[in-house]
C-alpha cells in the first residue's frame, strides 16, 4: 500500500507562509482536480498517477518520498 503525506505537506506550507492553504488552491496551482486531491489526502490506498505525484512534488518543492511512501503488508495498520 502507498501512504500519502498531502495533509502534512499542506500543513508545512501553511506554517512556512503563515497562512491557510486550501485544497482548492493546490488544485488550481497543480491542475489536479480538487476531488482527486481530497481522495489522495483521505482515502487509504488511493491509486494516484505518477503525473499527479510529479505535480505535487513540483508544487511543494519536495522529493517523492516527502509526498508518498510504500508500506509493506506487515506495516499496514488495517491488516
Amino acid at each position: 500500500m502507498i501512504r500519502f503525506f498531502l495533509k502534512e505537506r499542506i500543513s508545512d506550507l501553511e506554517f512556512r507562509e503563515g497562512r491557510r492553504v486550501t485544497l482548492d488552491e493546490v488544485a488550481k496551482a497543480t491542475g489536479i482536480h480538487r476531488t482527486t486531491l481530497s481522495k489522495i489526502a483521505n482515502k487509504k490506498g488511493y491509486n494516484c498517477t505518477t503525473d499527479n505525484l510529479d505535480k505535487l512534488c513540483e508544487f511543494f518543492g519536495c522529493r517523492i518520498e516527502d509526498v508518498a511512501e510504500y508500506l509493506a503488508a506487515e506495516q499496514r495498520p488495517d491488516l
